[in-house]
C-alpha cells in the first residue's frame, strides 16, 4: 500500500472526501516528524512505538574500492509494533 492507497482507505472509512483525507494523513506524518525531530517519543496504543535512536560513528568499509571510512554518528528513527498490531498480523 502507498500512500495514495492509504489515504483512499482512510477516505473511505471514515466516510469524508480524499482531500480531507489526505490533509489527515499529512498531519498525523507531520506530528509523528516533529515529535521524534525534537526527541519526543510516540506511543500509539495498541499499534507501536516510535522513537529515535543514536547511531554511534564506525569504520565501514567503501564496497567499490574496499578502502576504510568514517561513517558519521547519526540518528535514526525506530518503530516497535505493539500488542495490537502483533496480533492482528498474526
Amino acid at each position: 500500500m502507498n500512500k495514495q492507497e492509504l489515504i483512499a482507505s482512510v477516505a473511505d472509512q471514515a466516510g469524508i472526501g480524499r482531500a480531507d483525507a489526505g490533509k489527515a494523513v499529512d498531519a498525523v506524518f507531520d506530528s509523528i516528524q516533529s515529535a521524534l525531530k525534537s526527541g519526543d517519543e510516540v506511543r500509539l496504543v495498541g499499534f507501536g512505538t516510535f522513537s529515535t535512536a543514536l547511531r554511534k560513528a564506525s569504520t565501514g568499509r567503501n564496497p567499490r574500492t574496499g578502502e576504510p571510512m568514517q561513517i558519521k554518528e547519526s540518528t535514526q528513527p525506530k518503530f516497535k509494533a505493539g500488542k495490537g498490531l502483533k496480533d492482528a498480523v498474526n
